[in-house]
């Protein structure tokens, strides 16, 4: 099973972008879009560096702050699915 976080593309060049997650920044290939990709989109990226998938602002949004709460959470409420 794979999980994407949605990913803020903050540059976008030849082909290529540059995207920001929880702080981390990374180089993605945008061969496998579509459609066009503009700074400010959400992307999902999967194994290999290919963004696959654009995402609506609000839902990459709430995506990301229910996987912050899912990081900031006790290891034993992780494991048993319980909440903090």
């Amino acid at each position: 099973m794979c999980l994407a976080a949605p990913s803020l593309v903050i540059e976008v060049g030849d082909d290529m972008a540059v995207t920001e997650c929880f702080g981390e920044r990374r180089s993605v290939s945008l061969l496998l879009m579509t459609e066009p990709v503009q700074v400010g989109d959400y992307v999902l990226i999967q194994a290999g560096g290919f963004a696959f998938e654009r995402v609506e602002p609000d839902r990459a949004q709430e995506a990301l702050a229910l996987m912050q709460d899912l990081l900031t959470q006790p290891d034993d409420a992780r494991i048993w699915g319980q909440a903090a």
